[in-house]
């Protein structure tokens, strides 16, 4: 498990990067299922530079501050990004938000082991 993590980790980042760059989180909802579970800890790159079409990115929920929202990047377009869960049936659309209020961009899943590995695009 740790070296197909170190492996994800090392086509994912930079050689060079600080580990500060780099943000925790869990996943609580089963809006991203399957690709994400409930239960799933994620390891994520802060303030990314680039983001495509397919990212799963964090940023707060532009009408609940403190609430964060993690969620695939379903279209870019003038400096906006617009997002959705990958099981439709559980997702609610927030709309287009920044591209600046985007926190992170989730690179791997490290917990539980057997799920361990590249965030599936």
């Amino acid at each position: 498990m740790i070296r197909k993590l170190a492996a994800v980790l090392a086509a994912s980042l930079p050689l060079g990067w600080a580990v500060r760059r780099l943000a925790r989180f869990e996943i609580a909802e089963e809006s991203m299922s399957p690709a994400l579970q409930p239960g799933d800890c994620v390891l994520a790159v802060r303030r990314p530079r680039r983001l495509r079409t397919g990212d799963v990115v964090v940023f707060e929920h532009p009408e609940r501050p403190a609430f964060t929202l993690v969620k695939r990047v379903t279209q870019l377009a003038a400096g906006t990004v617009a997002t959705g869960g990958d099981n439709r049936a559980r997702t609610n659309d927030v709309g287009p938000i920044p591209v600046d209020d985007v926190e992170a961009r989730v690179v791997a899943i490290y917990w539980p082991p057997r799920r361990a590995g590249a965030v599936p695009r």
